[in-house]
């Protein structure tokens, strides 16, 4: 069990993925992500209006807030 607590703060999109998705590869990882991101309609919108645009190489904190919300800590 991992000790350190996840912070919430600005991350690459690949490299948040790949803390969901520890065990694939980074590229992998990030399209799973999207289609997470993209299944529940609500989210993708919630994410919309804090400013993400599918393709966003890079997650705000606020973003990241978001994500953790609806699918827990990575």
């Amino acid at each position: 069990m991992n000790e350190e607590t996840f912070k919430v703060r600005a991350y690459g999109f690949g490299e948040l993925a790949q803390l969901y998705f520890p065990n694939i590869t980074q590229k992998s990882a990030s399209a799973q992500l999207r289609k997470w991101i993209s299944n529940p309609n609500t989210l993708i919108k919630k994410l919309e209006k804090a400013g993400y645009k599918p393709g966003n190489r890079l997650l705000t904190p606020a973003n990241v807030k978001i994500i953790i919300d609806e699918f827990g800590e990575p």
